[in-house]
């Protein structure tokens, strides 16, 4: 084996191994971002009450808990996702609808990743790319219009009347917001990890077709018995 070949051996393998370390862990990650985009989407921790409010509850995009101003802090729980009208409000219902549609990608991006059996690994990572992407894009919009309905009446009554439109009042950001705005990172981190790999791969496979049409041109001609090139 040629000097040249040898180490272009070398490289493809020690790609190879790289990409697919690569392509795993961000597999892996993948999942877990869909997992906290079910967890979001699920849980209604968005806001709740704190020291200074006068009943205790917490608000999630369409469930919510409200107490009773009783010493027993029984809780009310009101609001589904199948039912809209039980929603406190209309930006609630579109901040729902992004996060729900953020969750459908993110799913649908990681079925997707059965398709590396079967088509070109370059056009998958590009086209779970997008996804993710679109997935990040609908959680911003979930988490700059959430705050747009912290005027409902309902909250207003637990968060006090200083409460309004991206003005919280006396309640407090939960857990499950600040999640939301950590998985919007992960999803632009994975986003551009995916383009990366899918670039880099589809720039190695041209770089071995050009190899391996390289290979075939080298023995332009040869020598016939009598000391002349022929062409092959």
């Amino acid at each position: 084996m040629l000097p040249s070949q040898e180490a272009s051996k070398i490289y493809h393998d020690n790609y190879m191994r790289n990409s697919r370390t690569i392509g795993v862990l961000w597999a892996i990650f993948t999942i877990c971002f869909a997992t906290i985009n079910v967890v979001v989407f699920i849980q209604p921790y968005w806001i709740g009450d704190s020291v200074s409010t006068p009943h205790a509850g917490y608000f999630g995009l369409f469930h919510y808990c409200v107490g009773d101003g009783n010493s027993n802090r029984e809780l009310i729980c009101q609001g589904t996702f199948s039912d809209f009208s039980s929603i406190p409000s209309s930006a609630f219902k579109a901040a729902s609808f992004f996060v729900l549609l953020s969750m459908v990608l993110i799913l649908s991006c990681i079925a997707c990743m059965a398709l590396f059996f079967f088509c070109n690994t370059a056009t998958v990572y590009k086209t779970c790319a997008w996804m993710q992407l679109l997935c990040a894009v609908c959680l911003v919009l979930g988490c700059l219009i959430f705050p747009d309905g912290w005027d409902a009446e309902v909250i207003r009554d637990m968060c006090g009347e200083e409460t309004g439109k991206y003005t919280l009042g006396n309640c407090s950001v939960r857990w499950t917001y600040i999640l939301a705005i950590i998985g919007i990172l992960d999803a632009l981190i994975l986003s551009f990890l995916a383009f990366v790999l899918g670039n880099r791969q589809r720039d190695f496979i041209h770089d071995e077709i050009k190899a391996e049409n390289k290979a075939l041109l080298l023995p332009t001609g040869s020598m016939s018995a009598y000391g002349r090139s022929v062409a092959l």
